[in-house]
């Protein structure tokens, strides 16, 4: 593709195909620019080949697992249940993500964005490499979108490999194994441990923070944890991960908590610690991107560095590391490429955890809203007030609406309990809408419907409740 020394041109250019990426480079292109993605791994990235999609598929396979020996309450009785791990697999690697990232590079073609694999070195703000196994070209580009994403923490003492793995070596296990330990009971950690709890293994979570699941508030985690004792899992706060000794067919994890050395054995231990941005060995330093001392990219309500044809999305800049939060931006800085006006907005942002029962959160919590000077009140509906929810046999958990005490209009929410990622939705729109109380409680909802106990809370923050 490079003749002499000359570069091939490009208009602009997308680094990393994950949920910012490739979503980026389809609004660009829908915009009209001509545009080129670079992946050196997969297309669809970490999320759709080994994170947010594989692990909601394991997820959903324990839960068939642990329903199926657990509905009695139904008058369904079952007998010698089985779990083949192996098809379990299958059906993840070969239906679910194989269909979805398929989809991808199919959307990717049907709106003309160019496809080069290989890894992608800026030499300046409108110069590149990409190498490859066959070599490598030279590319000149008018604009770049950086969607980079992360990888997994190592911590000292457990170097991944063998039985140490990150949560990609997790979901793809030939074997649900009979002892497993987490560090790290945040989103990914309790996540993954609660999929493989539901599954038959044996588990114990090891949380550095006084507070398993620290990013959501105390009440919420607190239904979660019950359901992790009623899996006979094992969690420890406040502990202190020192060591993994390799046993060959068995791993000793020591640690430390409340002052006491323990340890446990386990077939396998799951370092879930956080992430690190793929920013380094990329030369963005040559081309004069401005960073972090953590290595996140610094950018505009637009997207775009202090390089004015640079933009970065997703994991390598500030915020929650979520795939929606890294789309969301990758349409703003592809509109900002086109002129458009388009800024981020961060205001009701979703955040989700798939355990059981699933969290969700968006906007302000009682405590951010006061901290940000507003005047709130918080008003709390059960699930096990909501005619759905019972005939589910899944009333553990509430709907929280965050109210202003002047005039009732919605500034955040909380959802823990059954399908609570699809009910944090309508609230997330409310808060975006500037919607109040009595908007939530006028809109009909459907009966018998989860959604129900939203409109429940609105009436209970009206002072006007009528099945409380």
């Amino acid at each position: 593709m490079v003749v002499g020394d000359f570069a091939v041109e490009l208009d602009t250019v997308v680094i990393g195909s994950g949920p910012g990426g490739y979503v980026a480079a389809i609004r660009a292109a829908q915009l009209g620019q001509k545009v080129t993605i670079i992946e050196r791994e997969h297309i669809g990235g970490v999320c759709l080949n080994v994170g947010c999609i594989p692990s909601k598929a394991l997820i959903s396979a324990g839960h068939a697992y642990h329903n199926a020996q657990n509905s009695e309450v139904f008058g369904v009785t079952t007998n010698e249940v089985k779990l083949d791990f192996k098809r379990t697999q299958e059906w993840k690697d070969n239906t679910v993500v194989a269909k979805l990232t398929g989809g991808v590079e199919m959307l990717l073609k049907k709106n003309k964005v160019e496809i080069i694999k290989g890894e992608a070195f800026l030499q300046d703000d409108h110069h590149l490499r990409v190498i490859h196994e066959d070599g490598a070209e030279s590319y000149s580009y008018k604009n770049a979108i950086i969607a980079t994403g992360s990888r997994p923490i190592e911590i000292p003492g457990f170097k991944f490999g063998g039985r140490v793995i990150d949560s990609t070596g997790a979901l793809n296990l030939t074997e649900v194994p009979k002892k497993l330990v987490v560090i790290g009971g945040g989103v990914i950690g309790s996540e993954l441990g609660m999929a493989y709890a539901n599954l038959g293994s044996e588990v114990t979570i090891l949380e550095g923070s006084p507070q398993l699941l620290p990013s959501f508030e105390k009440d919420m985690v607190r239904v979660v944890e019950k359901e992790m004792k009623n899996r006979n899992m094992t969690v420890h706060t406040g502990a202190m991960a020192k060591e993994a000794v390799d046993n060959g067919d068995s791993v000793t994890v020591k640690f430390e908590v409340n002052g006491k050395e323990e340890e446990v054995n386990a077939d396998y231990v799951l370092v879930s610690v956080g992430r690190r941005p793929n920013t380094d060995e990329m030369g963005l330093e040559l081309a004069g991107v401005k960073m972090t001392d953590r290595g996140l990219i610094e950018v505009d309500n637009q997207g775009r560095t202090n390089l004015p044809n640079i933009y970065a999305i997703g994991d390598i800049v500030a915020g929650a590391a979520l795939a929606h939060k890294a789309s969301y931006e990758g349409k703003v800085a592809a509109a900002a490429i086109s002129g458009e006006a388009d800024t981020v907005d961060y205001v009701a942002m979703p955040a989700v955890a798939f355990t059981d029962p699933e969290l969700a959160s968006g906007g302000h919590t009682a405590k951010t809203a006061k901290d940000a000077g507003l005047s709130v009140k918080a008003s709390k509906f059960p699930f096990g007030g909501n005619g759905r929810a019972i005939s589910l046999d899944q009333t553990e958990g509430f709907v929280r609406l965050v109210t202003t005490t002047e005039d009732n209009i919605l500034v955040g929410a909380q959802v823990v309990g059954p399908n609570a990622s699809e009910v944090i939705t309508e609230l997330i729109l409310a808060v975006e809408g500037g919607l109040n109380a009595e908007d939530l409680a006028l809109t009909i909802h459907s009966h018998p419907s989860l959604g129900e106990v939203v409109m429940d809370t609105a009436e209970l923050a009206l002072g006007q409740p009528i099945h409380i």
